[in-house]
């Protein structure tokens, strides 16, 4: 069985309570929930998380709460494929056969169920370790610059100063919204970031990092015109 994991702690620091608050009408997780459930590619759709209100409204929108997530697996410092392990070990002592695991992040509202769908075909397509979502660089990171110590500027890279953006490489990164593994990988605590690794390419516009209050403003303005 192929099964999406959201991992919810109740301990976020820079927004309080983040993975519940409201974005555009209702918890930003039950966005993630939502996409999960409307995806065909899922036998179930879990919320691992420590925290009882979370757990309370993940069930409200349709998600399973199976497990509380220990408090060790839950801090600042705990990174993703613990807490993925963690529920694979969970759902094989409860009997359950797992094939592959999607990671869905609940802070991800612009996800949409089709690229979930393009993940779980790429990962099996190209017996990938992983697929994860990426989204391009707006600039190009070659041409990156920094502050000096004396408040002046310095490129990364001096070596492209004269080189058009255009004759420079195009540039990804990770979008933050899923990765797909095999059990295999999870287990294995395999890098994600890796050669073994896939792509899923998002538009830029359907991308919106959320760490800080700033970020959460913009993402909101982004999902409305995009909603509209």
């Amino acid at each position: 069985m192929n099964i999406c994991i959201i991992p919810a702690r109740g301990g976020s620091k820079r927004i309080p309570r983040k993975n519940i608050k409201n974005f555009c009408g209702q918890p930003i997780i039950s966005w993630s929930i939502e996409a999960a459930l409307n995806c065909t590619s899922f036998g179930r759709v879990i919320v691992s998380t420590d925290d009882d209100e979370i757990a309370e409204i993940s069930r409200q929108y349709g998600a399973e709460v199976p497990f509380k997530r220990s408090k060790s697996l839950s801090d600042d410092h705990t990174s993703t494929i613990p807490v993925i392990k963690n529920a694979i070990k969970w759902l094989e002592m409860n009997n359950e056969k797992v094939d592959s695991i999607c990671c869905l992040y609940p802070t991800a509202p612009f996800i949409e169920k089709s690229y979930l769908e393009e993940g779980l075909k790429k990962l099996i397509e190209n017996n990938a370790s992983y697929s994860i979502s990426v989204t391009s660089f707006p600039y190009p990171i070659q041409r990156a610059i920094k502050f000096t110590k004396n408040e002046r500027l310095k490129m990364f890279f001096p070596e492209n100063i004269d080189k058009r953006s255009q004759d420079l490489e195009k540039s990804f990164h990770d979008a933050g919204q899923f990765y797909w593994g095999k059990r295999s990988a999870w287990m294995k605590e395999e890098r994600i970031l890796d050669q073994n690794t896939v792509p899923v390419y998002i538009p830029r516009y359907k991308v919106q990092d959320i760490d800080d209050e700033e970020d959460w403003i913009q993402a909101e303005r982004i999902f409305n015109k995009l909603r509209y």
